[in-house]
C-alpha cells in the first residue's frame, strides 16, 4: 500500500507543481511511495480525503467557499499554493496579432462552464473593460468535448486550460492570443487540500518538504526538462507543446517559490466570487485555509 495517493479533480499541465513532485522524484527522495489518481466527473476530490482515500488532492479555496455558503464546516484544509494566477487561454480560429478583449463582443466564443472557470472569466472581461452579454458564449460541454467541437468549426474563439491551446495551434487549428491571468492578476486560483492532522504526521510533513522542493525545481529548472519527465503522464500531447505550456505558465509566473496561500491571494478570491455574487459574505481565511 503507497504512502500517500494524490487525487487531481483536474489534470493538466496547469497543476505542474504537484504533477512534478511526482515525475521529478521528490516524494521519492523524501521516501514516499505514492499513487494517483484522477476524481470522477461530478465527485468532488474532497470526498477522497473524507474517506481517507486519499491523503492530498488538487483543489480551489473556492471549494472551501461553495461548502461553508450551503453551511457546512469544511473537514478539510487549504494548505499550500499551487497556482498564483488563472491559467486559461484564449485561441482564436484566426491568427489575430493585434487581439484585444473587445474583439469578442459580438463574437461566438466556447466558454469553459465549470463553476470556477466560468466565475474567473466573467471576472476577466470585468478587469478588460468589455460587457460579457455582448458575447456569444456557447457551452459546448466538458473541456474534451469543447476541444472536439471547436476543431469541428463551432466558434470563432476558445476558452481553455493548459496545453489544449498549445495542442490547437500545434496541430493548426488555432492561435492563442490571449491569457487570463494577466488580466485578472495574482490570486490563489488553485490549492492543495489535505486533513489538518494529516499535515502533522511524518508523511506530511515529509510531502511538504517534497513539495516545496518542487516549487524551487518549477523556477529553476527549464520547461524543456520538466516536460521531457512529466511526458509519460500526458500520453496524448506532444513533449513539445507541453514544453511550451510550461513555459508560458514560468513565464506569466504563476508558480511562485513559495508554497504560502497568502492574505491578499485569498482576498483576491474573494473579491472574484462576490463580483460574481456566489458568495454571501466574506469566509474568514481560517474557514477555509491552515497555515504551515
Amino acid at each position: 500500500m503507497a504512502d500517500i495517493h494524490i487525487q487531481f479533480t483536474l489534470f493538466s499541465a496547469f497543476y505542474s507543481p504537484l504533477i512534478s513532485t511526482m515525475t521529478g522524484g521528490f516524494l521519492e527522495d523524501e521516501g514516499l511511495s505514492y499513487d494517483w489518481s484522477v476524481a470522477t466527473p461530478g465527485t468532488s476530490a474532497i470526498s477522497a480525503l473524507e474517506d481517507g482515500t486519499a491523503q492530498v488532492v488538487q483543489s480551489t479555496i473556492s471549494q472551501g467557499f461553495n461548502r461553508l455558503e450551503k453551511g457546512k464546516p469544511n473537514s478539510a484544509k487549504h494548505f499550500a499554493l499551487i497556482n498564483d494566477m488563472d491559467g486559461f487561454f484564449i485561441t482564436s480560429r484566426q491568427p489575430d496579432a493585434d487581439f484585444n478583449w473587445s474583439s469578442l463582443e459580438g463574437a461566438e466564443v466556447l466558454v469553459h462552464h465549470g463553476g470556477q472557470p466560468m466565475t474567473m472569466f466573467t471576472f476577466a472581461c470585468h478587469k478588460a473593460g468589455i460587457d460579457i452579454d455582448k458575447i456569444k458564449i456557447i457551452d459546448a460541454g466538458n473541456a474534451k468535448e469543447m476541444d472536439a467541437a471547436f476543431r469541428r468549426g463551432e466558434g470563432q474563439y476558445i476558452h481553455q486550460q493548459g496545453p489544449s491551446p498549445q495542442q490547437l495551434e500545434a496541430d493548426g487549428q488555432g492561435y492563442v492570443v490571449a491569457a487570463l491571468g494577466p488580466v485578472i492578476e495574482s490570486c490563489a486560483f488553485s490549492s492543495l487540500a489535505a486533513i489538518p492532522d494529516w499535515l502533522e504526521t511524518d508523511h506530511g510533513k515529509a510531502f511538504c518538504r517534497a513539495y516545496q522542493r518542487t516549487r524551487n525545481y518549477m523556477n529553476e529548472t527549464s520547461a524543456a526538462e520538466i516536460a521531457a519527465a512529466q511526458k509519460p503522464l500526458f500520453p496524448h500531447t506532444d513533449e513539445a507543446v507541453l514544453a511550451e505550456c510550461i513555459k508560458a505558465y514560468q513565464k506569466m509566473g504563476c508558480w511562485p517559490r513559495s508554497m504560502d496561500i497568502t492574505d491578499k491571494g485569498y482576498d483576491a478570491m474573494l473579491d472574484i466570487f462576490a463580483y460574481d455574487g456566489k458568495i454571501t459574505t466574506r469566509h474568514a481565511y481560517d474557514a477555509v485555509c491552515v497555515r504551515l
